[in-house]
């Protein structure tokens, strides 16, 4: 049977544990070794799914598993939140990656939208005799149901284009933050606080003021339904407290979109 290998954002981390643990035909879970796994792990743990740690190194024992007819192997790869501080970096990191997964997978599926309009095109990218590389397997992006690539983590977990556009014009007449429980806990790492100035708290006051001069006001909280990441309530109110913000509430969160294309890309290999 089939190895499909997920590479995602560390933000959708909690998508990926809900996947494997609805899904009772996987017979191995693989996860590859790297910085951003450490939180993953131990909700994995948590739930009580058995996996492997291999290195980068050690992928190549990979085929071994892929050919083992009887077993069905979910690779994970989960890729580091300050990508997205340059689109450009983004994208020559995840396509490095697909090329370096696809001798061992079966199919590829990347927990990514647009994300800066720079994925827009991977599936064609990685399209087989005809894109820029002539891999061996598929390559699948996160769409939703009227098969348009989601925007990015939110979009994905509100359920698609239409609905995402919706809540966003709910909240224009302010700036507003949306956060999933992942993004509540990553938006110092994603903003890289420590990075912007020598001194945190400097670059905190700085950021304040940027939220005065465009108008942000707002979080608003995405109740997705998953209880991995802890504490949600508690790291919002932090948030919000942080910047003299309101807080908003929206029940729009759901797995729909993760589901149908787990289940797209693995009916299809």
């Amino acid at each position: 049977m089939p190895t499909m290998s997920i590479i995602s954002c560390k933000i959708m981390q909690d998508e990926i544990i809900w996947i494997l643990e609805n899904d009772s035909s996987i017979d191995e879970i693989v996860i590859v070794d790297n910085e951003n796994i450490r939180e993953f792990v131990e909700k994995l743990d948590k739930v009580n799914l058995q996996y492997k740690v291999l290195s980068l190194e050690d992928i190549s024992l990979l085929p071994e598993i892929k050919s083992e007819c009887n077993k069905y192997t979910v690779l994970i790869n989960l890729m580091e939140l300050g990508l997205h501080r340059s689109p450009k970096e983004l994208k020559i990191k995840v396509y490095k990656t697909i090329k370096t997964l696809a001798p061992i997978s079966s199919g590829i599926l990347l927990f990514y939208g647009l994300c800066g309009n720079v994925l827009g095109d991977v599936e064609k990218d990685f399209e087989k005799d005809f894109g820029l590389s002539s891999i061996s397997c598929p390559v699948r992006i996160l769409k939703d149901k009227d098969h348009r690539i989601v925007d990015d983590c939110i979009g994905a977990t509100v359920g698609g284009v239409n609905n995402y556009l919706k809540i966003l014009k709910s909240v224009s007449d302010a700036g507003t933050y949306l956060f999933t429980p992942m993004y509540s806990k990553g938006w110092k790492e994603i903003l890289d606080l420590n990075k912007l100035n020598k001194d945190p708290a400097k670059a905190l006051k700085l950021m304040k003021k940027t939220h005065e001069m465009i108008g942000y006001k707002r979080v608003a909280k995405i109740n997705t339904g998953l209880k991995y990441t802890e504490n949600f309530d508690a790291s919002i109110r932090e948030f919000a407290d942080l910047f003299d913000f309101e807080i908003l509430e929206f029940d729009d969160g759901n797995q729909e979109i993760f589901k149908d294309c787990y289940n797209e890309l693995k009916m299809e290999i």
